[in-house]
């Protein structure tokens, strides 16, 4: 019987331990709804006992809209700086591609310059060398055929040509009959020929 007692005297110290703790969450509830105290805080440290902790955000914090609005505009600040880092690698590669294509027109447009001022060069040298031609023509022309073969004898076969052709033109312009065939009747058979030939190959292509 003792024994029994002993294990009954037991139980009922657990069970008025466990109605006295009730009671007083039940307390600890009702003051905290009547607003004499702050359960949640008082019960902190208990909670931190078993793990529970406080939880993150405390809906009666002030500052809690404030807080979850900034940290929606700094993840949105943080999306749009690598939105940003990335349009800007593009537009530099861009850039450069665009570097490159102007220098390659700039390369272009040199090259047809440089074109265009040779050809300028040579059409300038070629109406200069026609204008002597011209005077060297109407020079020839004026003076007895036996001295104007003298002169056309010391030149180069090719400016001999040139200066033939000339002639000839002039000649057909002005309505005359051309002094070249009379200046190689005039000359020595062998440079005569020589010139016709080369005149006649020329004309052919």
């Amino acid at each position: 019987m003792s024994d029994y007692s002993g294990v009954g005297a037991g139980f009922r110290i657990v069970i008025l331990i466990l109605l006295v703790g009730v009671l007083a969450l039940g307390g600890l509830v009702w003051f905290d709804y009547l607003g004499v105290v702050d359960a949640r805080r008082t019960l902190a440290p208990v909670f931190s006992l078993f793990g529970a902790g406080r939880p993150e955000l405390d809906a009666e914090d002030p500052l809690l809209l404030d807080k979850e609005r900034l940290s929606k505009q700094l993840e949105a600040v943080a999306v749009r700086a690598e939105e940003l880092a990335a349009r800007e690698q593009t537009l530099a590669g861009q850039e450069q591609e665009l570097g490159q294509k102007i220098q390659l027109v700039q390369e272009r447009e040199k090259a047809v310059e440089d074109r265009e001022k040779l050809f300028n060069e040579r059409v300038k040298a070629y109406d200069n060398r026609r204008e002597n031609l011209i005077k060297n023509s109407a020079y020839l022309v004026g003076m007895p055929p036996d001295k104007a073969v003298k002169i056309l004898l010391a030149m180069e076969d090719q400016d001999v040509i040139d200066l033939m052709r000339v002639t000839e033109e002039l000649a057909v312009e002005a309505g005359e009959t051309s002094l070249v065939a009379y200046w190689l009747s005039l000359m020595p058979a062998d440079r005569a020929a020589g010139l016709q030939r080369k005149m006649a190959r020329k004309d052919g292509g």
